[in-house]
């Protein structure tokens, strides 16, 4: 069976199911099921999976979608700021504590959804039987973190390329500034905060290769017995693949990473302090 992945607006995506075999292809359009109707998005990827595989209640692909469909669906999207503009207005009547970040029609208009952020939870029942009344339609309010706010609006990060989030990532991963210190990264937060102002996604993507490179190398720091005498690690650069090592009289030498490390293969317990003391080796991103 085809499993299909359907983007939506602002990068959201769901899976379906091909059950009637349509003949499908990425980067056309299509018409899904939707709950109590239809929806409307593009085909980003398609997969195929033994039925045991896939999930009974996953929803269908139910035909392509026609020129007629998706000037429907510009439509929709065109009455989205208007609606935008009611609920802040009905928002601030009942002065609530949430930002308002967006808000999408469902296809064929059964369903309105509000995305907003709010520090903690909101009773929104009352403003919901407004929007309703409002609106004529169900109304859904989906509360959301500061990163999923990110990846709907999109953007361009300090690399010069499009959000990764708004882009290839399905989920989000933990981050933590261990994995910026172990990079040797400045900590400074414009430096290592993306456009959602947490920590950036990338900074996990090149972890373990570092953990790899240097997992033989003791820190910078530390104090090593090799060539004849006592050094000290003041810098090591990951991609030049070169160490500086100082000795008692402060005169620096770089060396090859691959000279240093048979050398202290050579000598077994040539580092005089342990390995995962001092500061980690510096990289550039």
């Amino acid at each position: 069976m085809e499993v299909i992945e359907v983007q939506f607006k602002a990068q959201r995506k769901e899976f379906y199911r091909n059950v009637k075999a349509l003949y499908l292809r990425t980067g056309n359009y299509c018409v899904v099921q939707a709950d109590r109707g239809e929806d409307m998005g593009q085909i980003i990827s398609i997969t195929r999976a033994e039925p045991n595989e896939v999930e009974t209640d996953m929803k269908e692909i139910l035909r392509h979608a026609t020129d007629k469909d998706i000037e429907h669906l510009n439509e929709m999207r065109s009455k989205e700021s208007e609606a935008l503009g009611v609920c802040q207005q009905k928002v601030a009547e009942h002065k609530l504590p949430m930002k308002l970040v967006d808000v999408e029609y469902q296809f064929d208009g059964n369903k309105v959804t509000f995305y907003f952020t709010s520090e903690g939870r909101i009773d929104f029942r009352e403003l919901v039987k407004d929007l309703a009344a409002v609106f004529r339609t169900r109304i859904d309010l989906r509360q959301i973190g500061v990163r999923d706010e990110a990846r709907r609006f999109d953007g361009m990060g300090m690399c010069g390329r499009r959000l990764c989030c708004a882009t290839f990532l399905k989920d989000f991963e933990p981050v933590t500034l261990k994995m910026a210190k172990d990079q040797n990264l400045p900590l400074t937060p414009s430096k290592i905060s993306g456009a959602c102002g947490r920590l950036m996604c990338c900074l996990d993507y090149e972890l373990e290769y570092y953990k790899d490179l240097t997992k033989e190398i003791p820190k910078i720091g530390s104090k090593i017995r090799v060539f004849g005498g006592e050094h000290r690690i003041e810098k090591v650069d990951i991609f030049k693949r070169t160490v500086i090592l100082s000795d008692a009289e402060k005169n620096q030498v770089e060396v090859k990473l691959e000279v240093l490390q048979e050398e202290l293969r050579k000598e077994p317990g040539a580092a005089k302090k342990d390995t995962h003391e001092g500061t980690p080796p510096s990289g550039a991103r």
